[in-house]
Order: C-alpha cells, then structure tokens, then sequence
C-alpha cells in the first residue's frame, strides 16, 4: 500500500496544532477527508492488496478517519471557545462594530397625516374614524349627492357585489365626508371633527392620481358659525403645515378662496396657497399660474342637516377635506405620488 498510516496520523496530528482559523481547519478537514483528499484516495488503492491484505488496511482506514473527525471536531470546539473568550484577537478586530437592527421610521403619508392631526387637535378638534366600506346613503345620499351626480357612477365608484341589511348598496368610500355623517348621527352639536383615511376611487394611476389615496376630512358644528370662521381656520392651518417645508417657511404663506361647487356645502370654495416653490413666480409645478390648490371647503349645506336630524334654523356648520398626498408633495418637494407606494427604503430613508 502506498501509503504509512501511522505517519500519515502522527502528521496530521502535528498539522491540526498549528491551526489558528476556521478556514484552516476547513482546508484541513477537505485535505484528508474531502472527496479528492487523501483518505479517499488511499481507500481506492485497497484494490492493489492482496486478499488477505485489505481486510487489514482498510480496518486500519477507518480507524484513521474516525480519529482524523474527532480531531477536527475537537479543533472546531477550540475554535469556538477562543473566540468567545477573546483570547484570538489575532483572528478579528474586535474594535469594528457589530452588526444591529436598523431601527424603523414612520412613511411620509403617516408623518403628514400625524402632523395634520396635532394642528387641527392643538385647535379643539376631536380625531375619529369610520370604515372604509360605506353604504350608498352616508357616501352619496345624506350628503346632498342626487342620483343623477356622476360621482355615483360605476365609472367614478367601487361598488361592491352584496348589499348592507337596510337594502343599502355597499362600496368602497370615494371620500372621508360618510364619517361626517356617521359622526352626526350620534353626537349632538356642538362638535368640532377631524376625519383621517384612505379612500377609494378607480382612477388610472400616475404621477399625480392613485386609485387609493388617504385625506382628512374636518368639520365643525355649532350656532353662529360663520365663512370667516372657516377661513380664518384654514389659514391658520396652512401657515402650519408649511412652516418647516424642506422648500419654504409657512409664516409669509398667502392663501385665496375661488367659488366652487359641492353638493354637500354652499357656499363652497376651493383654497389655494402661493406655490411655496416658485413664490408665486409662475413654475412647472403650479403650472405657471403661481398658485397651487390644496383642499375644498365651504359651509355644511341644510340638507346635509336634515339628513343627520340637525335642525338647519337652529345650527351652521364648516366643512373642509384635502388630499393628503397633495399636501406631502407640496411639503417634501415630491412631484410623483407612486413613490409614496412603491417602498423604495432609499426614498422612505430620507423621511
């Protein structure tokens, strides 16, 4: 046989005491016991033996490999213990850092709803919540949609295939106004509400429209509620959000009120602000106009009181509601709302 297994231990032996590095013992472990390694290839020579020769040598071999993997084991618990007493420092740096959990942050979209909610809650308003899945009466109805609006069409609405237990049709809420209702109904005036989430409208997505977006819908019920309440709300809103814009601060913030029209409010008016990015110079992102819409608003329309159970003669009402992604790409200077959704960390990192 080709080869001396005792000098072949005895040199392993000697070989395995100088080992200092898993990586050694991993190239020590494939010379002698890998597939092309030395036991291997002393196995495959037992064929040149004689009959009464192999039983001999290949006992002899497998004594060998059983001490060869007890010394390697061994090796490896050495190895182990070293490292965690310290005593190698010749095998790593123990001065690098180790490696810890990246703690978390909160999306844009939170961040700004968060902050919307602390102004308008430092000013009195209470925080509430509905469902996302609406009947047909609190999203269109009750709020002085008529039948005939296109808003109420499947083109405009996600309905849904079932129906709520009053007969009512149910769909996905295309705007926070439902929990206005819902609010209204249990809770006697006077009141002051803000009205954060998501909402649903099937619309093509690009830079500036998602089929789901998020918006906060605010309302205040009592006697004598004027439109210079409203305005004097808003403005004071305004002046806040935008204080600490990475582009502008909040505190020279102009704001106009063009004359639009809401089933739900009368009179309504839709707010604009100076672009806070050209200062009213005329840019591509306000369209060269200089001004840039961020909310609609107006006072609670009668209907809208009677359908609550309100008595119109005896209260008024103020009502706003805004995108909240409008007011995020505003603030943080983003010019394409798919960035809010796609989880990109290097984009949410920055936040």
């Amino acid at each position: 046989m080709p080869f001396d297994l005792t000098k072949l231990q005895a040199d392993a032996a000697k070989e395995a005491q100088d080992i200092k590095s898993p990586e050694e013992l991993e190239a020590f472990r494939i010379k002698y016991l890998g597939r092309r390694g030395i036991i291997s290839e002393a196995i495959s020579g037992l064929s040149q033996l004689s009959a009464e020769e192999r039983p001999r040598q290949g006992a002899q071999l497998n004594n060998l490999k059983n001490t060869l993997n007890d010394l390697i084991q061994k090796k490896t618990e050495e190895l182990k213990n070293t490292l965690v007493t310290g005593t190698a420092k010749d095998l790593f740096d123990i001065t690098m850092p180790g490696v810890s959990q990246e703690l978390g942050n909160k999306h844009p979209i939170t961040l700004v709803i968060d902050e919307i909610c602390a102004i308008f809650v430092s000013m009195g308003f209470h925080i509430v919540e509905g469902p996302e899945i609406e009947t047909e009466f609190n999203n269109f109805s009750a709020l002085n949609i008529p039948l005939e609006h296109p808003s109420r069409d499947v083109f405009d609405t996600f309905y849904i295939n079932s129906t709520a237990v009053d007969g009512q049709k149910l769909l996905l809420r295309s705007h926070t106004s439902p929990v206005q209702i819902r609010a209204m109904k249990i809770r006697k005036p006077p009141l002051a509400i803000i009205v954060p989430g998501k909402v649903f409208r099937p619309d093509a997505v690009d830079a500036s429209h998602s089929f789901m977006f998020h918006q906060i819908e605010g309302f205040l019920v009592d006697k004598e509620v004027r439109f210079s309440d409203l305005k004097g709300l808003l403005y004071l809103f305004a002046q806040q959000v935008f204080s600490a814009t990475k582009i502008g601060g909040g505190q020279d913030i102009k704001m106009r009120f063009r004359p639009h029209f809401f089933p739900f409010t009368e009179p309504s008016a839709e707010v604009d602000i100076c672009c806070i990015i050209c200062k009213g110079e005329g840019c591509s992102v306000c369209g060269r106009k200089g001004w840039l819409e961020i909310l609609g608003a107006g006072m609670i329309h009668p209907n809208v009181f009677k359908a609550v159970g309100y008595d119109p003669k005896k209260f008024t009402g103020l009502a706003f509601g805004m995108g909240i992604e409008r007011i995020a790409m505003l603030k943080y200077g983003i010019n394409d709302i798919r960035l809010f959704f796609e989880n990109d960390l290097r984009f949410l990192k920055q936040f």
